[in-house]
């Protein structure tokens, strides 16, 4: 039998397997952004959604080197769906697994995951420390100095992108969105005058 879980539970998994504030920062800004996407998409299981973006990263702080392999055993002992596993699994395309993002859900996890933490860097270096203020240009601007947040992998999101079908600036445009929605959650909101 499975276990469809709600976002509470998938919000105590998250804090059962992740200290770093950081980290559990960074599963708010998917959430919202995975949340954002299915409203503008109009899927009916929306938080299904919303729970995979959640917990995409969740053996990231306690299994590093398993990343994206380790959360099929923590889920598949708690009996989740396996279509959510498939989904946590797929974001690692390429980096760290094999699993191919197939699914409308799949491929935006895949795309926007390097991106929140992108636009989250370039909220940190602006003045206000916000992404209240931050506009599509900031980011390209951004892009375009490879020594800035050089672990981000452009072109996994530039590939995201197109599998989607969607321009790299609307993409950007919608998950800037997203993640001003939560600004407070995942400590954003800074000094806008």
């Amino acid at each position: 039998m499975t276990n469809v879980p709600n976002r509470t539970e998938a919000f105590l998994l998250l804090q059962e397997y992740n200290s770093n504030e950081a980290l559990i920062k960074h599963a708010l800004a998917v959430e919202a952004v995975m949340l954002h996407f299915a409203d503008l998409l109009s899927v009916p299981d929306r938080d299904k959604w919303g729970v995979i973006g959640l917990v995409h990263d969740l053996d990231y702080e306690k299994y590093p080197d398993q990343h994206c392999h380790k959360v099929r055993e923590i889920l598949t002992d708690r009996q989740w769906p396996p279509e959510y596993i498939r989904a946590i699994q797929s974001h690692g395309w390429g980096l760290c697994s094999d699993i191919e993002p197939l699914e409308k859900m799949e491929k935006v996890l895949y795309t926007i995951d390097e991106l929140t933490g992108f636009i989250a860097a370039v909220s940190l270096v602006r003045p206000s420390k916000s992404i209240l203020d931050v506009a599509v240009k900031s980011v390209k601007k951004k892009w375009k100095e490879k020594g800035f947040a050089a672990g981000v992998k452009r072109e996994v999101i530039e590939e995201g992108a197109k599998s989607l079908g969607l321009e790299l600036d609307r993409v950007i445009e919608e998950t800037i969105k997203a993640m001003q929605k939560v600004a407070e959650e995942i400590g954003l909101t800074g000094q806008v005058n």
